[in-house]
């Protein structure tokens, strides 16, 4: 995927896109890999969570958004394993 440094390695929202600028790492510069709403104090907001149970919140967020359910599947199915985080 050739825009893979362009997009938060954990959801896949363009980073440009992200109102925080990026995440933060523990030292409190900014990450250039993960969102604000991902990343924070060098830690995974959502720590825990499996890659299945971060496809069925995108999800949810695309829906929200006013996506339909089945393209939001399939953009985020389609992503998100090929992510950095989900290797």
């Amino acid at each position: 995927m050739e825009n893979k440094e362009t997009i938060c390695q954990s959801c896949g929202m363009p980073l440009n896109m992200d109102p925080g600028k990026g995440g933060t790492n523990l030292d409190k510069s900014k990450s250039d890999k993960y969102c604000s709403f991902c990343f924070q104090d060098g830690k995974f907001v959502d720590e825990g969570t499996t890659l299945q149970g971060k496809i069925e919140k995108n999800i949810q967020i695309a829906v929200k958004m006013g996506m339909p359910e089945s393209k939001a599947r399939e953009q985020v199915e389609t992503i998100l394993p090929t992510l950095e985080r989900w290797k």
